[in-house]
């Protein structure tokens, strides 16, 4: 007889826990929330492989746009800005950076050198933004409303600014002016910058000269091929805010659920989720308790 409240007690505990984590879980099976905002001077033309859920693939941003879309859980890919387009009423055209093709959907990758977002949805998701194909935007990745490390991932300067001039992309319909930023690969295509051949290999291919310029500017991007541990971060559940010509610090939003989640909001949603679940199993067991 006396074992029986201790035997009522666990199994409470249990039934509770089994409720906060089930609904752990389906949130990491839920689709993600994709907000991708321009905030640079100029209109852009952000483009997304594979695009299904991302309106093709392709569209315009003005400054101080957003457009938001719901990506399923099992997609990976990548999302980058195009810049200098022109395309006519059949979305045919040309773009200065970015470029996939002559259309605005794009059916697959972009031409060298662009600024990369990548991810992979799982029950864990993976994002990173890599300047291994060179930079030309700022871009960053922030997740909002998710579990884990969930750390802000990009490069929030202007490499196009500070870029060596053997990098450097050029046009004369900009003013000489320079419109993005090679990489060291794209430039001078040898195996130790392409990390390829005997460089193929993490213990090899070590940073360069050129790898350490972007590295410095942007510590939470990859700057060459095995750049992983300081760039390839995790988050369960998020949103994610990719934005470009944006700071790190800037306050962003997304839409979730009809409601409004911003930058900063994170800790105090989780502090009163955590309240509610040790409240509510305060409450139960007390309950219990007074019936035994």
């Amino acid at each position: 007889m006396e074992t029986k409240p201790t035997t009522s007690l666990f199994l409470c505990c249990v039934f509770i826990f089994l409720l906060i984590s089930q609904e752990g879980w389906r949130k990491a099976e839920a689709e993600r929330v994709f907000t991708i905002t321009n905030h640079c001077q100029e209109t852009i033309w952000p483009a997304v492989t594979p695009g299904a859920s991302f309106g093709g693939g392709g569209f315009v941003l003005k400054p101080g746009q957003s457009m938001v879309f719901n990506a399923p859980i099992g997609w990976s890919g990548r999302i980058w800005g195009r810049t200098g387009c022109n395309f006519d009423r059949t979305g045919n055209g040309k773009c200065l950076t970015g470029a996939c093709g002559t259309s605005l959907q794009c059916s697959g990758g972009g031409e060298t050198p662009a600024s990369l977002a990548e991810f992979t949805l799982a029950k864990l998701d993976f994002y990173d933004v890599s300047l291994v194909d060179g930079f030309n935007l700022p871009i960053t990745i922030k997740p909002l409303n998710g579990q884990g490390n969930c750390s802000v991932a990009g490069c929030d300067q202007d490499l196009r600014k500070n870029c060596p001039k053997e990098l450097a992309v050029k046009t004369a319909s900009h003013g000489g002016k320079t419109v993005a930023c090679r990489s060291a690969c794209d430039v001078f295509n040898t195996d130790e910058y392409c990390c390829r051949g005997q460089y193929g290999n993490p213990s090899l291919c070590h940073p360069t000269y050129y790898s350490k310029l972007f590295k410095q500017a942007c510590p939470t991007s990859y700057s060459y091929a095995y750049d992983d541990p300081t760039s390839i971060f995790t988050c369960t559940a998020a949103d994610y805010v990719i934005t470009f010509c944006s700071s790190r610090s800037q306050t962003v939003c997304t839409y979730h659920h009809n409601k409004l989640i911003c930058s900063g909001s994170t800790g105090l949603k989780l502090m009163l989720k955590t309240w509610w679940s040790v409240t509510f199993a305060l409450v139960s067991l007390l309950t219990l308790s007074n019936y035994m």
